[in-house]
């Protein structure tokens, strides 16, 4: 069937199922479309404010490294990018040229894994972009080893990264993750723990300037600087979560070794569970996020929802891991208020707050659950 995108109409195989094509065919998800308009506006940003020396080197080039039908890298393409497009799968190859050519676009098609297309002598890109099945791991050092300036990484494991499939998430990332309330953000701050302890590796500190967790999916967008003191740097915003189960209080360390309480600060109890390297620091820059929403357009069909995403990106408060109010209710045995309510009675106890993207009664603050407790619960006695 013919999918029109953007500024493009490409072929993809017969939707089988949610959220993937056939079975036996190339694989595409229109439920990604949220991500690649996402992606495309940030390819603008990045071009517009992010690149450097841009005039000197010419034109951008970009590596759709898992391009499947070819639809992410031919939207590459036709925003003007050196667009090179890799894939193991003969039948993705093909079906990416033919897209190509339905577009009268040009681009680079190699049958090829992207690790290999990545470490060949001579073919270092400006942008990198990493959307596999699964993991993003097993390329993440080829990319930041052979990447100028930005790296863009999907991953779809969320199960792993969350916690809920431990084991497997101690193996592919490198990391104690826990299963909690704010899964979600638990699995993003995972993932960039990874990616910027890879990035460190080679010399080059790895700056989120965008992040989102949708769909099942975590995304993020990371702007590169080369160099041994820069990546140093980086790695200071690594730490690690010290989270109560019986009270669900939650503390936070920075540093590469783990010093947990053995009990809770607030409740006293026992059951602290650790998690970590985190990352730590702001998982976006608001001026890049809002530079991106500003390059959303009409072309783009999941524009009105990429514009609610970023606006809620752009205003969340600098606060790791966001609370659930739903739970916290359920845990005080308490019916909730509104979260326009409940925001403003915590503003109105003296404590910053925000709406957080990761779900509809998620939020942030810097606030403690006894804090949060104390401001809500006598707003509504």
């Amino acid at each position: 069937m013919e999918i029109t995108e953007g500024r493009v109409s490409v072929s993809v195989e017969e939707a089988s199922g949610s959220g993937s094509g056939a079975a036996a065919g190339v694989f595409f998800n229109p439920d990604q479309e949220l991500n690649r308009d996402v992606t495309v506006a940030a390819l603008r940003t990045y071009r517009e404010r992010e690149r450097p020396s841009g005039a000197e080197r010419g034109t951008p080039s970009y590596l759709d490294a898992m391009t499947a039908s070819g639809i992410r890298g031919c939207r590459a393409a036709a925003e003007g990018f050196d667009v090179t497009m890799a894939d193991v799968d003969d039948e993705a190859v093909a079906l990416a040229r033919d897209n190509l050519a339905r577009n009268d676009l040009d681009a680079d098609v190699v049958g090829e894994d992207a690790n290999a297309v990545l470490h060949r002598r001579g073919r270092s890109f400006d942008v990198t972009d990493l959307d596999p099945f699964g993991t993003p791991t097993p390329f993440a050092d080829a990319a930041f080893a052979n990447t100028r300036d930005l790296v863009c990484v999907t991953a779809t494991d969320t199960a792993p990264l969350c916690g809920a499939h431990f084991e497997s998430g101690v193996r592919k990332y490198d990391a104690i993750p826990r299963n909690t309330e704010y899964h979600p953000e638990m699995g993003l701050r995972v993932l960039l723990s990874m990616l910027v302890r890879t990035a460190a590796r080679y010399d080059v500190a790895a700056r989120p300037v965008l992040s989102h967790v949708s769909d099942h999916y975590a995304r993020t967008y990371l702007a590169l600087d080369h160099g041994a003191s820069v990546a140093n740097q980086a790695l200071e915003g690594l730490g690690w979560t010290y989270h109560c189960q019986q009270c669900l209080h939650r503390s936070f360390e920075r540093g590469r070794v783990p010093d947990a309480p053995d009990e809770c600060a607030h409740c006293g109890g026992d059951q602290v569970l650790v998690a970590g390297p985190v990352y730590l620091d702001r998982p976006h820059d608001p001026d890049f996020v809002a530079a991106v929403r500003g390059n959303l357009d009409d072309t783009m069909g999941a524009r009105k929802r990429a514009t609610r995403l970023l606006e809620r990106i752009e205003g969340e408060l600098d606060a790791p891991m966001h609370y659930d109010q739903h739970k916290l209710y359920k845990r005080w045995s308490e019916p909730a208020i509104g979260m326009d309510d409940f925001l403003e009675a915590l503003r109105e106890a003296g404590y910053e707050a925000s709406r957080a993207h990761y779900g509809g009664t998620t939020f942030k603050t810097h606030a403690s659950v006894a804090e949060i407790r104390d401001a809500v619960l006598d707003r509504s006695e």
